[in-house]
C-alpha cells in the first residue's frame, strides 16, 4: 500500500472541514510542520506513539534500561591508599596519549578536581 503524505496545508484543510482527529499509521506520513500544525490546531493524532515525525528510531537503544534506572557504582579511594606519585602517573599517561596538546596548568587542575571528587565520596 502506498504511503500518504500530509503537509501543513493538508492539516489546515482537514481542520477547516471540521475534522477533529487523524489516524496515523505506517502508511500515513506527516511532515514536521504538519505535526506541529496539528498540535497547534488541536487536531488529535491517533497513533501508537506520540513522537514527532523527525524523532529517530533507535531500536537498539529502546531495549536498554535508561541510564537513570541503572545505578552506577561510586568509586572512593581512601586517602591513605592514594599513591603519592599517582598525580605524575596520570600526567604521564595523558601526555603520552595527547602529547603537547594539553595545557599543563589545565591538566593539573583537572587531576586535582578528579582526585578531590573521588576522595569526597
Amino acid at each position: 500500500m502506498p504511503k500518504e503524505f500530509f503537509t501543513e496545508r493538508d492539516i489546515e484543510d482537514l481542520f477547516k472541514r471540521d475534522t477533529t482527529s487523524l489516524e496515523v499509521d505506517d502508511n500515513i506520513v506527516l511532515t514536521e510542520l504538519a505535526f506541529e500544525k496539528a498540535q497547534r490546531l488541536g487536531l488529535k493524532l491517533i497513533t501508537r506513539n506520540a513522537k514527532p515525525p523527525s524523532a529517530p528510531e533507535r531500536p537498539y537503544i529502546s531495549t536498554l534500561p535508561s541510564p537513570s534506572a541503572v545505578s552506577s557504582p561510586v568509586i572512593t579511594i581512601p586517602q591513605d591508599q592514594i599513591q603519592p606519585d599517582i598525580r605524575q602517573k596520570i600526567k604521564d599517561a595523558v601526555n603520552s596519549r595527547l602529547g603537547e596538546q594539553v595545557d599543563p596548568a589545565l591538566l593539573d587542575s583537572i587531576i586535582t578536581r578528579v582526585l578531590d571528587t573521588l576522595n569526597r565520596k
